[in-house]
This record gives structure tokens, C-alpha cells and sequence, in this order.
């Protein structure tokens, strides 16, 4: 019996990033008797990379899957304060609940992917028409963006945030994070009675579209990033570094957008590294293989913060999938599976230890290899993007396969 499915999520490709390549290719490697739409905006993100459109609904097919693009506020400024961002996701929220609410008999199970916790709202809907419903949660983003200086602790946009978060989460079927730590701070946070519910679906990669090159990544010292450019992420630091390691041919790409752009690239020509590093920009998916096959270091670095312990980016899998070694920052997650699989160098996020692991790295083909080796045969055999979705769609089934419980009174967030 066929299983329909909706996943509600504010990105999908062509919108790069992390999250939108994750729903794209868990949507399409869902067993087939798992009939998949995604619910999605108007590609908008980064802004300014997109032309405004108020096209209500636009139905698009991608292997197999249905994607609805549902019209929301398109914020075309880069970096856009907190009340531009607003709009766009409290209208794609309204214009998605609607959707479900109209289309109640075409799926039988709704997941929604946070950040943004806006998308809780049509997950609530759908529990109060019956049905089962996944909060698929990928990162804090409350508790990150007081980390990161987007807002403070005890003001009342916070606080009427994790109320609602908290409301979601208590009513939501199946709780699915990425690591094994984001799940204990969820119920940590909000509830350890939410813990019977968390399961673990982790970041992987498509090991089909990802995969080493024969001589690849031998041409020159290059180091790589792909993916967002924003503020959890140690780039900063991986710029300032470039002066500091010893081969001066070496160049560092940064392949991706977002709010830090303009930032780093001031900091960039302040250091005189126009010709050590280039901002790529964004890139078309399908480039990206062959960009970090012809690469010969990847970087992955995130911000030395506690409330990012939890974080493993995609881009890792990707680079460990074309045999490419990484030096990466970070604590937590991070830190620990690249110690244990030694798959690449851990530092800290300061310029001279980044640039001290590069070279090492550098200087080291046979480390590079392998490193690279271990780090291809890890990913292909525990986290191939087929294999994981295969996770949920056992999740799906056992949703489906059981009658739906009566809908639950939401919590009041003095419950906490």
C-alpha cells in the first residue's frame, strides 16, 4: 500500500545549502511504494541571488518528486535584518498550512524541517486534521542565534519562540535530528520526556553523485569550502590563515553564498589575499564533485561555540566521498568523528594552527591518500544518502501501520 508524504521545508534546490540538498535527496531516495511532495518557496535564498516573483503556486517534478512552490515574502537585500526575514517565513508557514488543509485526502504523513521553527505551524495544523506528523529538527536555531548575537536571551520575540517551539515539539509524533548529541540538547531544552520520540537520522550524501576521480586534486594546492557563508561557520579565521601557510601558490575557494560575504571579502582585500583567495560564488549542484575532485583540502569549519556541539555539516560526507581529506574546527560532534575515523585534522579555530594543518596536508601526499581512503570507505558504507532515507521510510511505515492516536491538547509552555 502506497504511503503519500508531505515534507514541508523553506529550502529546496535549486537553492543551495546544507538543508536543501538533504530534503532534495531524501525525498528522491525514499523507497518507492512512498509517494513524496515537497512543499517549498519560491527560490529566494540567498537573497538578491533571485528574481522577486508573485506567481501564487508554481508545481514542479524532480525524479519522481512533486514540488509545490508556494508564494512568500521574497527579501531581496543581502543579510536582511530579523523583520525582513519575518515575512518570509510567516507567509510561507500560512501558505503551507493552507495547502494542507485543502489538500487533507492527497498524503497520509506530514514532516516539516526546522530552521525555521516558523515551519511548526503547518505541522500543528496538520495534527488537528488527523494526522501523523515528523518535526525533522536540523539545528537550535533559537539558542544559535542568541550564541551567534542575532538576539538576546530575555526578549519577548525569544520567549514567545521557544513556546512555540516547545507547543511543536510536544506534539509532533516523531522528532527526527541529525546526531545522537542535537537529540539530547532537543531534550535537554524542552522536555525529557520528548526523548521516546527522537530518532536519529544523520547527514549523508549521495555516494552515486559524489565520488573520487582517478589523478584528481594532483594539479596544485588547492583548498576548498562549499557551501553557506555565514556566521556559524570559521571562515574568518580560514582566510587569515592563507598568510600564513608556507607554499605561496596555494588558493583557498569558497564556493557558496550568504550574510558574510561582503564581510569576508572586506577582510580579504584588507589582508592583501585577493590572489590566495577567491569567492567562487554560488555554483550549480552538479559542479560540485568536479570542484572538490580537482581540490586537494577541504575545510569544514564551524564556530568554537557549545551550542553548536551538535552540528555536522553535509559538506564533510561530500568531501570524505570524493576521497577528499579535511581539516576541520569545532567541538563536539565534529571533533570527535574526526578523531575517531581519522579521516582529516581537527584544530582550533585560530589562523597559525588552520594554516599548520593545511600544510601538513600539503606537504603529505601519502597522509592525503590515505585519509582519503578511510574517509571514502567510511561514508559509503554508513552514510550513503539511500541508505539513511531507507531510516525514514521505515519510520513512515510504522506511522501508517499503526492507528493514529487521538490528537493531543498541546502543552502549555508553563509545563516545561
Amino acid at each position: 500500500m502506497t504511503t503519500d508524504f508531505v515534507i514541508v521545508s523553506q529550502r529546496y534546490p535549486p537553492e543551495k545549502g546544507g538543508n536543501a540538498s538533504r530534503i532534495r535527496d531524501t525525498a528522491v531516495n525514499l523507497d518507492n511504494e512512498i509517494g513524496t511532495t515537497v512543499l517549498a518557496p519560491l527560490s529566494c535564498y540567498p537573497p538578491g541571488n533571485f528574481a522577486r516573483t508573485w506567481e501564487r503556486k508554481r508545481t514542479e517534478h524532480d525524479d519522481g518528486v512533486v514540488v509545490h512552490r508556494l508564494w512568500t515574502w521574497q527579501p531581496q537585500t543581502e543579510n536582511p535584518s530579523l523583520l525582513r526575514r519575518l515575512p518570509y517565513y510567516l507567509v510561507f508557514a500560512l501558505h503551507a498550512a493552507l495547502w494542507l488543509v485543502v489538500n487533507v485526502r492527497q498524503y497520509d504523513v506530514v514532516m516539516t524541517s526546522t530552521p525555521p521553527i516558523t515551519t511548526g505551524l503547518p505541522g500543528i495544523v496538520a495534527v488537528a486534521i488527523g494526522k501523523p506528523w515528523i518535526v525533522d529538527v536540523r539545528d537550535l536555531w533559537i539558542e544559535n542565534s542568541i550564541a551567534l548575537g542575532y538576539i538576546t536571551a530575555n526578549s519577548p520575540l525569544v520567549k514567545a519562540g521557544r513556546a512555540f517551539q516547545s507547543v511543536a515539539l510536544h506534539t509532533a509524533d516523531r522528532i527526527t535530528v541529525t546526531t545522537e548529541t542535537l537529540g539530547d540538547a532537543v531534550t535537554d531544552a524542552y522536555g525529557g520526556e520528548l526523548r521516546d520520540r527522537v530518532r536519529v537520522i544523520p547527514n549523508g550524501v549521495d555516494t552515486d553523485r559524489f565520488t573520487p576521480e582517478t589523478g584528481a586534486g594532483d594539479a596544485e594546492d588547492r583548498i576548498v569550502y562549499t557551501g553557506n557563508i555565514g556566521s556559524a561557520q570559521a571562515l574568518e579565521p580560514c582566510i587569515r590563515a592563507m598568510q600564513h601557510v608556507s607554499n605561496d601558490d596555494a588558493e583557498l575557494l569558497l564556493v557558496g553564498d550568504g550574510d558574510e560575504v561582503s564581510r569576508l571579502e572586506s577582510v580579504t582585500e584588507h589582508l592583501d589575499l585577493e590572489d590566495s583567495v577567491e569567492f567562487v560564488g554560488l555554483v550549480d549542484r552538479e559542479r560540485i564533485p568536479k570542484i572538490l575532485n580537482d581540490a586537494t583540502v577541504g575545510l569544514a569549519p564551524i564556530k568554537d561555540s557549545p551550542e553548536l556541539d551538535y552540528a555536522m555539516p553535509t559538506k564533510l560526507y561530500e568531501y570524505l566521498a570524493c576521497s577528499l581529506p579535511v581539516v576541520v574546527t569545532g567541538r563536539g560532534e565534529i571533533e570527535r568523528f574526526v578523531t575517531e575515523t581519522a579521516a582529516g585534522i581537527h584544530t582550533e579555530p585560530d589562523p597559525e594552527r588552520i594554516a599548520a594543518a593545511i600544510d601538513t596536508l600539503l606537504k603529505n601526499p601519502e597522509q592525503r591518500t590515505s585519509m582519503g581512503r578511510d574517509g571514502y570507505r567510511l561514508v559509503t558504507e554508513e552514510y550513503d544518502r539511500e541508505a539513511i532515507a531507507g531510516r525514514l521510510s521505515e519510520e513512515l511505515r510504522a506511522l501508517t501501520a499503526s492507528e493514529r492516536q487521538a490528537p493531543r491538547a498541546a502543552p502549555s509552555p508553563d509545563d516545561d
